[in-house]
């Protein structure tokens, strides 16, 4: 039987259970808020001179004071380009070495070459595949190779003046081309007009016309460049001409590769045209 005494002190038990529990869970709250305090506090970073941002004792951004004076910071450094960059091609005169080298390595080692030292090391190799293209041919025909040879070409009109005896005498041998193509450069002449070639009035004179003074995107690097091979005097020697009219060519299509200029070019920087 419980009496007051009983009641009193039970009363105290439970009032005594009920504050602590009260603590435990204000101490299980006071840790969830510290914790949560300590996720929501600002990282602190320590200042370093390569941070991207202007701190600690920089006067600019990652220079001054500690680091780097901020003078020397923009002097601009130069590129090393060791091991990263190699060249692998040269496009002054586009196409030139893919049809005056003998095989793949000669391309190669001429494309990573530097103009200065083309012509001594690729000329003669040039001109020989530039003759054996004609014995190729001249076979081909039934002819004597000996008797089909490179034809001096229009270019020698251009340079040096019209000759009177037709273009026997015309100076631009197969040595002197290749001699000005195995330099794979393109030259600009300030007092001419710009263009890869323009034969003017055309055979048998070309009257006005300008050649290798630079390149426009209109001009037709590659037609120009067979004829001044196998065009001969009047730019047409090897042009698929039916000899004897039959109807079928009877000499091969060297001087054009077929292919016209379909593009639309602008005339101002960067040239490009409308989208077809």
């Amino acid at each position: 039987m419980l009496n007051n005494n009983n009641l009193i002190n039970i009363t105290k038990m439970k009032f005594k259970n009920i504050k602590y529990t009260f603590l435990s869970l204000c101490a299980v709250a006071a840790l969830v808020s510290c914790d949560n305090d300590d996720d929501n506090m600002p990282i602190v970073m320590t200042p370093t001179c390569n941070d991207g941002i202007m701190n600690g004792d920089e006067t600019g951004v990652d220079c001054g004071g500690t680091c780097t004076p901020c003078e020397d910071a923009m002097q601009p450094t130069m590129p090393d380009f060791t091991g990263t960059y190699a060249q692998v091609d040269f496009m002054g005169r586009p196409g030139i070495n893919t049809v005056l080298s003998a095989d793949g390595d000669i391309k190669n080692s001429h494309n990573m070459s530097i103009p200065s030292e083309m012509q001594a090391t690729f000329q003669a190799a040039f001109e020989a595949r530039l003759e054996a293209y004609h014995d190729v041919y001249a076979t081909i025909l039934g002819a004597d190779p000996a008797a089909v040879n490179f034809e001096p070409n229009i270019l020698g009109d251009i340079l040096n003046g019209p000759t009177d005896d037709g273009y026997t005498n015309n100076p631009v041998t197969a040595t002197v081309l290749t001699t000005v193509l195995s330099n794979d450069v393109l030259e600009v002449a300030p007092n001419l007009p710009t263009t890869y070639f323009n034969g003017g009035s055309g055979a048998p004179n070309y009257d006005g016309a300008v050649g290798l003074t630079g390149r426009t995107p209109q001009d037709d690097v590659i037609d120009v460049s067979l004829i001044l091979l196998f065009g001969g005097g009047d730019g047409a020697r090897f042009s698929g001409q039916d000899t004897d009219n039959d109807g079928m060519a009877d000499l091969p299509r060297l001087t054009s590769d077929g292919v016209g200029l379909t593009a639309t070019v602008g005339t101002t920087f960067p040239y490009l045209g409308s989208p077809e």
